[in-house]
């Protein structure tokens, strides 16, 4: 009859308890599965979900805009490279640390140069976040991130020389692709009272923390322009006024015989080994060479920008 079923295992009774053929699941799912970890690496918790959501916005890189504005943000990785980027001044907007990290002298350092610079945000990340966004460098779990630079359109640079009262001096390269060089003829033009330095989109060295540690700090004060086409950079120039004088071995004329130096002047260098793209070089108005008595075939880029821009000044002198 009913309530009298034979069936076994069933319940007859309210009484609560373990059931037949449970297993003991119960009470090993009573036992715990160790310690509570942070809310930020807990799965579907509002930090977690926080945390993920930075990282995944650090990491994206946005596109170089043409003619000028915004370049690409970069991501310095590991311990020493990011405490020398935080020393040399190398703009920066957040500092991501692992968290659990193994706290070093260099991530000592790198917290406590954040934090006297200011403006540097200090986050703290999981690893398999910094995994990501470093595409699985060895991070070490340090990672800087320097925000987009700001590139100035060319003509911005003879406009700001001439509000100023003075003829414009402006350094462009064609072909240099290594930042180091870039950064040391930025370095150049400041000590050497230039207005600017000019490089083109494709194919060129961009203002990354390579170029902004070369600089010694004077990126901050001098601009840097993004032509989207240099030969046609040049050619506006020629037409407001100013000399372009390319470097070249084959020039047609020494350096300190170039009378072309000082007035309204770009100074135009090309790459070590292949010197000055064919179009770049019909384009200047004239081919100097420096003179190297000791017998070397060429100088890099920021050497042979440095000995030009020395020529121009002295020039320039009262």
């Amino acid at each position: 009859m009913a309530g009298n079923s034979q069936r076994p295992n069933r319940r007859t009774s309210n009484k609560k308890g373990a059931q037949v053929g449970s297993g003991g699941k119960r009470r090993r799912g009573l036992e715990g599965r160790g310690p509570t970890p942070p809310a930020e690496m807990r799965k579907g918790h509002a930090k977690n979900r926080v945390a993920n959501a930075r990282a995944r916005q650090a990491a994206r890189r946005p596109a170089a805009r043409r003619g000028g504005g915004k370049g690409t943000s970069e991501l310095v990785v590991g311990r020493n490279p990011v405490v020398e980027a935080l020393r040399e001044g190398v703009p920066a907007n957040t500092l991501y640390v692992q968290q659990f990290i193994d706290n070093d002298e260099r991530v000592r350092e790198a917290l406590q140069l954040a934090s006297d610079r200011g403006g540097i945000h200090l986050m703290e990340a999981p690893r398999p976040e910094l995994d990501r966004m470093t595409n699985g460098l060895n991070h070490q779990g340090l990672v800087l991130q320097i925000p987009p630079y700001e590139y100035a359109h060319p003509e911005d640079l003879a406009a700001a020389a001439y509000d100023e009262g003075e003829d414009p001096l402006i350094v462009a390269l064609d072909g240099v692709t290594d930042p180091r060089n870039l950064g040391a003829v930025v370095r150049s033009v400041a000590a050497f009272g230039g207005h600017g330095v000019v490089v083109p989109e494709r194919r060129a060295a961009g203002m990354t923390a390579g170029a902004w540690k070369t600089s010694a700090g004077t990126a901050a004060r001098t601009p840097v322009a993004r032509a989207t086409n240099l030969t046609r950079a040049l050619e506006a120039y020629r037409k407001a006024g100013l000399m372009v004088v390319g470097l070249a071995a084959e020039g047609e004329v020494e350096l300190q015989d170039a009378a072309a130096l000082d007035g309204p002047l770009v100074l135009v260098v090309g790459s070590e080994g292949k010197g000055l793209s064919r179009l770049v070089g019909e384009t200047c108005d004239l081919l100097v060479r420096i003179p190297m008595p000791g017998g070397a075939e060429s100088l890099n880029a920021g050497v042979a920008a440095g000995v030009a821009l020395y020529e121009a000044a002295r020039r320039r002198r009262p």
